[in-house]
């Protein structure tokens, strides 16, 4: 029997653990902290979990007016044009934390039944590759349990799935009370009064939006013109601009050098960041979002031969071999895409491959991806930024929102839904869609990009009326009127 080691139990682990057992291997997991990883235990499944309850607060905070909702005997809540809300509910943030942990770990509980009852073995501890290779193309994996005690494991092949953590500025070393890191803010029993949040890539904006919709007032520190500069710039423009109207300080072009705990005499502790340009900002809170580091030191991986990048990343091909003969790699340790549907794909393709199996490379031109701030921000394929440099040949249309009578029934106002398609024979190449339930909403650009759908197909297929999906509809028809107007 085929015998397969994982180190690390994220999505690219016990995804690849799963997929292996049903093709007859002996698999083995090493997991460290338990199995679902940082994805279900302090990033991904937390993250969210604590952003629905955000969201509810901004639905009815945002919309409710509007919508003829009245409170506390026919008043309605509002805002006095400074924009300073006078907020008629609010959260238990220590309630909603002991929520998210709980149900964090009943999800771990469940991945880890699920791969248990597959017949995978999931030991406790920390993996280490041995550097030599047998005569018969086995490798070993010396296993570092809880308790200290070693042992040692036989692999025809390794799967590497350690995932990351997060990164830390020498000048702002997380505390765990008020400099913390997005593992940390879980153990908080108070809302934070003013949290500034240095980092506005995508953490960094969940986070400052959730915690602004709870109720903090929340300072965003961006080192770059915009937030989420690695996104499709409208996209970004509507949500800080969003961001903004709703009274967050966004703080563009302005770069953290540190963060220090100081005391405020009487009034307690507070955090002080000092910007590069010497400016300083106070908050009795500070979140640091500046990126993550891979878990890859100490691992004997180079000693192995697995390349690494100077970030720590390991070099992987498309099916998810390292340089190493034998040796697999998923997940944000690979610095491919940070995602876990992507870690998930990268680790089932690692054991199709090595097994036998027929197996299709990744590609990324097919991954959807969302950013649960409100609205959500969600995106397929091709972007705005691989048209206007030339890179496809191609062409867009945007439609906002505002034009849809399911959106004007809801009183949803920012957002828009962005279709780009192939010149000449309509193919959908991408797509991005902002608005509430944005992940849901970008499934069929994303069922098209997959299949090579066109706009005739999409503005073809029925769709409801009223709902936001008929926008999707809307925009490829418009691209379809274009493709006609030009004879093509």
């Amino acid at each position: 029997m085929t015998r397969i080691v994982i180190i690390g139990g994220g999505p690219g682990g016990y995804e690849a653990a799963l997929v292996a057992a049903q093709l007859g291997a002996e698999v083995t997991v090493v997991d460290r902290d338990g199995l679902g990883g940082a994805s279900v235990l302090t990033d991904c499944v937390p993250s969210k979990t604590l952003i629905a309850t955000a969201e509810v607060m901004t639905t009815f905070d945002s919309s409710h007016a509007e919508l003829g909702i009245v409170l506390d005997g026919g008043r309605e809540a509002g805002g006095d044009p400074g924009g300073n809300r006078r907020r008629m509910i609010g959260a238990d943030l220590g309630k909603v934390n002991r929520r998210v942990k709980r149900l964090a770990l009943a999800q771990s509980h469940d991945i880890t039944a699920s791969v248990t009852r597959a017949g995978v073995r999931v030991l406790r501890g920390r993996g280490r590759l041995e550097p030599d290779q047998a005569p018969d193309g086995s490798r070993r994996v010396t296993v570092a349990d809880l308790e200290g005690e070693s042992r040692e494991l036989v692999a025809d092949a390794v799967l590497v799935a350690t995932g990351g953590h997060p990164r830390e500025l020498a000048d702002a070393r997380p505390d765990g009370e008020r400099i913390l890191n997005w593992t940390q803010v879980y153990d908080m029993e108070e809302l934070p009064e003013e949290l500034i949040v240095v980092g506005s890539g995508v953490t960094g904006a969940e986070f400052a939006g959730a915690y602004q919709a709870l109720g903090s007032r929340v300072t965003l520190i961006s080192s770059r013109d915009r937030v989420l500069p690695g996104e499709d710039p409208d996209a970004a423009a509507v949500l800080e601009d969003v961001f903004r109207r709703r009274g967050m300080n966004v703080m563009a072009r302005s770069r953290a050098a540190a963060a220090k705990r100081v005391s405020d005499g009487a009034d307690g502790d507070r955090v002080e960041v000092t910007l590069s340009d010497g400016r300083t900002i106070s908050g009795t809170h500070c979140l640091m979002a500046v990126g993550a580091v891979p878990n890859t030191a100490d691992m004997g991986l180079e000693e192995a031969g697995v390349r690494l990048r100077d970030s720590g990343h390991i070099v992987t091909d498309r099916v998810s071999r390292t340089t190493a003969p034998g040796v697999y790699a998923a997940g944000d340790c690979t610095g491919v895409f940070a995602l876990a549907s992507v870690a998930a794909m990268q680790g089932r393709i690692a054991m199709y491959h090595f097994l036998g199996d027929t197996v299709a490379p990744l590609d990324l031109t097919t991954v959807s991806a969302n950013i649960f701030t409100d609205p959500e921000i969600a995106t397929i394929g091709r972007t705005q930024a691989d048209v206007d440099e030339g890179r496809i040949d191609a062409r867009v249309v945007k439609l906002p929102l505002l034009r849809n009578a399911r959106a004007k029934m809801q009183g949803i106002r920012d957002g828009f839904v962005k279709l780009i398609c192939r010149q000449g024979t309509g193919i959908v190449v991408g797509g991005v869609v902002v608005a509430p339930r944005a992940s849901e909403l970008i499934h069929p650009i994303s069922v098209a990009v997959d299949n090579g759908l066109t706009v005739d197909q999409i503005a073809k297929a029925f769709t409801v009326y009223p709902s936001l999906s008929g926008s999707i509809a809307e925009a490829a028809r418009q691209l379809q009127a274009r493709h006609r107007a030009e004879g093509r």
